[in-house]
């Protein structure tokens, strides 16, 4: 499931984040690149330890975790610390699929990616190219959001940047440990969850709208991996 989320930060958060990346230390993006990544990665990041890392990772995962849209189609069981990038003068990231485990430096812990997630941080206008493709079985497509907004898609999909030819590409990427592993799964559950939710602005809490939502319940209890 590939799903656009609007407004996962304010207007005023993504501009507290940029003050705040103007004066950051970035690094080489190939360092943290496996052995094919590394081949077809230009970048600049932000280093999980720098100083601001921890402070703007904090603002991101709170905005996640508040964002009930989020929530529903992420599942999230464990959300890896938020990181940051910057593509400029050409910088891109060929093809490639994220890792399947990640280890999580600050939380010191392994985790398995299910959900990739991409934070855009500033708009569209602001640069050319930097477009995210994501790749499925429909074909290609292509994700440039404006600032505030984020991108869900399964961890498993072929997906690049494209190179950036004017300005600066602004973002903050993540994984998520889901509740659920399957993506079919999840996207059922969603579906799910969304109909309930049209329902209940309509209907109330009758007993149909009760009972979908048992099932919801009761697929989620059967199908989580805790």
């Amino acid at each position: 499931m590939m799903l656009h989320i609007p407004e996962i930060l304010t207007r005023d958060q993504v501009a507290d984040i940029r003050v705040t990346l103007e004066g950051a230390n970035w690094h080489d993006g190939a360092a943290t690149a496996g052995p094919q990544a590394v081949q077809v990665k230009q970048n600049r990041q932000l280093p999980a330890d720098a100083p601001q890392s921890q402070i703007l990772a904090d603002m991101v995962t709170k905005a996640l975790k508040a964002h009930p849209l989020f929530i529903s189609a992420a599942l999230p069981h464990i959300i890896l610390t938020p990181r940051f990038n910057a593509y400029e003068s050409g910088g891109h990231y060929g093809n490639h699929v994220d890792s399947a485990i990640h280890f999580d430096p600050l939380k010191q812990i392994s985790v398995r990616t299910d959900v990739s997630c991409t934070v855009f941080l500033n708009d569209p206008t602001d640069y050319d190219g930097g477009e995210l493709i994501i790749e499925d079985t429909y074909g290609a497509h292509e994700v440039k959001l404006k600032s505030g907004d984020a991108i869900l898609y399964p961890s498993t999909s072929l997906h690049r940047v494209e190179p950036v030819t004017r300005g600066v590409r602004l973002a903050s990427f993540l994984w998520v440990q889901s509740m659920v592993r399957d993506d079919t799964r999840r996207q059922m559950l969603f579906d799910l969850d969304m109909t309930i939710l049209r329902l209940r602005q309509t209907l109330g809490d009758s007993a149909e709208v009760v009972t979908l939502t048992a099932h919801y319940h009761n697929l989620l209890r059967q199908w989580a991996d805790l």
